[in-house]
């Protein structure tokens, strides 16, 4: 049977990249819903799998997003029934928030290419092992999270410690970005700091292609259990 995977976008420069390209590369069906133009946050069982991804909005603005309770509910659920779980950035803190985590306005704002640091338990762990110490990756936001219960931290940068984690074997919270492609890339541009993504193509290369190792080893994954 098609394996469905929902895909939760929050604005219109966020979409799923890689992540998307690579669940299409292994025949699945991929379901973005546009949360910012009205589209449903669907059922637990209407979905294999669920991707999360990003945005300008904070995970504790229920009362200008309503529609921010009903992801943290279809998290809670997701984790609880066993489904993989991906999420990105704003994603990552709505996990986290779904699973009882505090999240809060950071210190400042991280933005632009850069680096974590991958913790002892992410050498142990199937999207992180034998990747570098210092993993390149590209950062964009300025809220933070505590742990959930339970949850392995996988990642950190010398701004924000919780950078990475899991939780149970098949849900994963990401802060930072490895999912641009062309396509993302090209969405951003108008969004960000002028020439910072122009100015700096071999670093798209390199995160281009860590990032689609980490995306392959999360649906490789997904589809173990």
């Amino acid at each position: 049977m098609e394996q469905r995977w929902v895909v939760l976008q929050h604005v219109e420069w966020e979409g799923p990249g890689n992540i998307a390209r690579e669940a299409e590369k292994r025949g699945f069906k991929v379901d973005v819903r546009r949360l910012d133009r009205g589209d449903n946050v669907p059922d637990v069982d209407e979905l294999d799998g669920l991707v999360v991804m990003g945005g300008p909005l904070g995970a504790y603005e229920e009362d200008r997003y309503p529609f921010l309770t009903a992801e943290c509910r279809l998290l809670q659920e997701a984790v609880q029934h066993g489904r993989p779980v991906l999420g990105v950035c704003l994603g990552a803190q709505l996990l986290a928030k779904a699973l009882g985590a505090k999240v809060f306005s950071g210190h400042g704002v991280e933005i632009g290419f850069g680096s974590v640091e991958v913790t002892a338990a992410a050498k142990e762990d199937t999207l992180f092992a034998s990747v570098p110490d210092r993993l390149p990756v590209f950062h964009w936001h300025g809220d933070t999270f505590t742990l959930p219960h339970g949850a392995s931290l996988l990642a950190s940068s010398k701004m924000y410690a919780h950078q990475a984690f899991r939780i149970g074997s098949r849900a994963y919270g990401l802060q930072f970005h490895v999912e641009p492609d062309a396509d993302t890339w090209s969405a951003w541009r108008e969004h960000l700091p002028a020439g910072l993504i122009d100015a700096s193509a071999a670093k798209r290369t390199q995160l281009e292609k860590v990032g689609k190792e980490i995306i392959k080893r999360f649906f490789d994954q997904a589809g173990a259990q």
